[in-house]
């Protein structure tokens, strides 16, 4: 894959923020609507309810309802590596989103025992008026780890991230390659039962990629639970034991990877 533009996560055993338990994930008839307001134009909202993913109005007639993801039932447990695959709008982020608990589901139950760390939006709580050493604390601090945690993976991050002594300066003075290699060198870090990435963004240049990927490789395999959301089916392949293939928020399949696949390409020749 180009770029390795899959955004992943890994650590090794000397870089490793909390103890590992029994992971799972237990999601049953879990369904996500979100509403969009300011649709007062009713071309507005047939254009939304012909295009967004299972959109209806609600009652009021005044806001649009976009049902995101339905009905998703799913169970993981350690040693699941789950591929997510789908055409673009699917809601293969959004489930991510939901496993990670950034958002809450409308209806249905979610159940998540571990830690869960998270490969997308890797920028998130970054302050560009603090030096690298401060915002590699105050991530720590953020995703619930103590300081004194933090501190002892300090030196690998700094040697991951290849700053030198612009670790002691403020980001405003990292250009954008500089500032994206250390949220990655302190997400990948952090150790978890559970591991949400997604393919969201690249890491820097061809030769700072390959060490992001043997970092990657190492923690999938130290992982109890991965799920994966890729373009790239060779990379489901070569790392997933399992996949879903979502269409319009719901599942279609869901199973050996094989398995899925074959019904994914059954249902592509039906439509040709």
């Amino acid at each position: 894959m180009a770029y390795f533009t899959s955004f992943w996560l890994c650590t090794n055993t000397h870089s490793v923020l909390g103890g590992l338990d029994m992971a799972s994930i237990e999601l049953e008839n879990m369904c996500l609507a979100y509403p969009i307001y300011g649709t007062n134009s009713r071309s507005l909202k047939t254009s939304v309810l012909n295009f967004a993913t299972g959109g209806h109005l609600n009652k009021d007639a005044k806001t649009v309802t976009v049902e995101a993801l339905k009905n998703i039932n799913l169970k993981l447990a350690t040693g699941d590596r789950l591929g997510l695959v789908g055409h673009n709008g699917a809601g293969k982020t959004t489930l991510l989103k939901v496993l990670a608990q950034i958002y809450e589901p409308s209806r249905g139950t979610l159940k998540i025992t571990g830690k869960t760390n998270c490969l997308f939006d890797i920028m998130v709580g970054m302050d560009t008026g603090l030096t690298g050493y401060e915002n590699i604390i105050l991530r720590g601090l953020i995703l619930g780890f103590s300081k004194r945690d933090v501190e002892k993976v300090i030196p690998e991050i700094e040697e991951f991230a290849e700053l030198g002594d612009f670790i002691k300066m403020p980001l405003k003075s990292y250009s954008a390659g500089m500032m994206l290699r250390l949220a990655f060198g302190i997400a990948t870090s952090i150790r978890a039962e559970i591991l949400l990435v997604d393919e969201v963004m690249n890491v820097g240049d061809a030769r700072f990629m390959e060490k992001a990927k043997v970092r990657v490789t190492s923690l999938i395999h130290q992982s109890e639970i991965m799920v994966l959301s890729t373009h790239d089916h060779s990379l489901i392949k070569e790392f997933c034991n399992k996949a879903i293939w979502l269409e319009h928020g719901q599942i279609k399949a869901f199973g050996p990877i094989d398995e899925v696949f074959d019904k994914m390409e059954r249902y592509k020749t039906k439509q040709e």
